[in-house]
């Protein structure tokens, strides 16, 4: 499955706690998936859990070792750039080069999260702007002059792949000058995500593959991506066009039609380790159709 991820079972939902991370990733490298991911939200929805990013990356990096590891996306400017770059080359340290580094702006409705940071939303794109023109310096351990002093990290690290989210006009110029873009679109949207930036296509694919005894059903589950206190908080007609629903072959019909270089899916619900292994299947017919 080369160019399928998979997100791992870091947040919850109302009657479901995170997952074993750890077990998860074995599972997912087990299986056979090209990478596996993790969100970033500082806070979520109301009694939402979600842990963090990097922390349950560390955790993957260590309980594997062929797996790529990818953020999608870290939400820069909630953070210092110098302590994203420690983490970042730490991160590329401890598992030997592997890390997909997705980078955003951060969305409005999760506003808690600005306020706790003690940062204002109206100052993300400017923040990001200037993380991104010293990160992957700091990353490489070469001397950085802050404003402040300069500062020169330790261990120096290769730097990974960044990805850029979003879909602004200003993720796209910033996408044009890194290394990837990661928009959010379905099918019907990559060919004209595709003239904007000529760079490797990252989309997400949120999945629901029946065969699964713990998946309730689609009406349910449509109710917990509109649940606006929720990890998701799509809009209805959003959620109804983009679940992808169905057996194995119906799904893996489905994610076949998106013409991106990686697809990443998020389990929509049931049993974890039962929907990465009956996405394992639908993978597989989704590789068998496109080589027809």
């Amino acid at each position: 499955m080369s160019s399928t991820g998979v997100v791992l079972p870091t947040m919850s939902t109302r009657d479901r706690a995170p997952g074993d991370v750890v077990a998860a990733a074995r599972h997912a490298e087990d299986l056979g998936f090209e990478s596996v991911w993790v969100v970033d939200q500082l806070i979520a929805g109301t009694g939402v859990p979600v842990l963090d990013s990097l922390t349950s990356l560390a955790a993957a990096a260590g309980a594997t070792s062929r797996v790529l590891l990818g953020v999608g996306v870290l939400v820069l400017p909630l953070r210092s750039v110098v302590w994203v770059a420690k983490q970042v080359a730490s991160l590329q340290h401890i598992s030997g080069d592997r890390l997909l580094l997705g980078v955003g702006v951060g969305g409005d409705r999760h506003d808690r999260s600005w306020a706790a940071a003690g940062v204002s939303p109206r100052d993300r794109g400017r923040l990001v702007d200037e993380a991104l023109g010293v990160l992957p310096s700091l990353i490489a351990g070469s001397p950085v002059d802050l404003g402040s002093g300069t500062v020169q990290l330790s261990p120096a690290a290769t730097v990974p792949p960044i990805i850029v989210g979003g879909m602004s006009d200003a993720a796209v110029r910033r996408a044009a000058a890194f290394d990837g873009w990661f928009p959010i679109g379905g099918p019907s949207d990559i060919p004209a995500l595709r003239q904007r930036v000529a760079k490797p296509l990252t989309t997400n694919a949120v999945v629901a593959v029946e065969g699964d005894p713990a998946l309730p059903s689609r009406a349910s589950i449509i109710r917990s991506l509109v649940d606006p206190d929720g990890m998701f908080g799509f809009p209805a007609s959003f959620a109804e066009e983009a679940l992808v629903h169905g057996g194995p072959a119906e799904v893996g019909e489905r994610l076949a039609a998106f013409e991106a270089d990686r697809v990443v899916i998020t389990i929509a619900a049931g049993d974890w380790f039962r929907q990465a292994e009956l996405l394992a299947e639908a993978a597989k017919l989704t590789e068998a159709a496109r080589a027809r």
